[in-house]
């Protein structure tokens, strides 16, 4: 699990740093190119990418880690600080080995809406809720296929010219009971998402 975070830790600070190097190009004449000027967010954006995350308290006594990926919509509502946000995945979270003895893999699939504001610079928080549904409810015993899910989340939109942009972010996410008399499933995560917009 450790080799994991590090790997994931060395791919966010490569993709920030290529998408620094990439908003400080300049023309041949020592000018900024009008991409690397652009600072202005787009009004629509689209962003695909994967999702890595860290189950918390007792969640984290039946599950390592997962891994899963998530397309999000964003359109202004406000300027272009404030945005509505849809995003919809799928996460596998790898079950644990105990005492020789393994059950199944959790697979979710959530969908959230939400809003997400800009207060300074491409810094943002954002908030979502929505559902979380049990893609194999019977293999893990579960009372519920669907569950009550919400996320609150800061990251930085990177800008890379031409339209495009890498959101990375850092979240907390909660489902609540998958099983009636149960507690909720906690855990951090970490997406880094390819965009691009209009």
């Amino acid at each position: 699990m450790k080799k994991t975070i590090k790997t994931g830790i060395v791919g966010l600070a490569l993709l920030t740093a290529f998408a620094l190097t990439t908003q400080a190009q300049s023309t041949d004449n020592g000018t900024p190119t009008k991409a690397a000027a652009t600072t202005e967010r787009p009004r629509f954006l689209i962003s695909v990418g994967p999702e890595a995350n860290l189950p918390l308290g007792d969640f984290k006594d039946a599950f390592d880690w997962s891994i899963g990926g998530s397309v999000q919509g964003e359109y202004a509502i406000l300027k272009r600080d404030l945005y509505v946000t849809l995003n919809a995945g799928y996460t596998n979270f790898f079950a644990k080995d105990i005492a020789g003895f393994t059950t199944n893999d959790l697979q979710i699939i959530p969908v959230k809406a939400g809003l997400k504001y800009y207060p300074v610079g491409n810094f943002y928080v954002q908030g979502e809720a929505g559902a979380a549904f049990v893609g194999n409810k019977s293999d893990i015993g579960a009372d519920k296929s669907a569950v009550f899910a919400y996320s609150p989340q800061i990251g930085y939109l990177f800008p890379l010219g031409n339209g495009s942009y890498v959101d990375a972010g850092v979240k907390f996410e909660s489902y609540s009971k998958f099983n009636d008399g149960g507690k909720s499933s906690n855990f951090l995560g970490l997406r880094v998402a390819y965009g691009f917009g209009k």
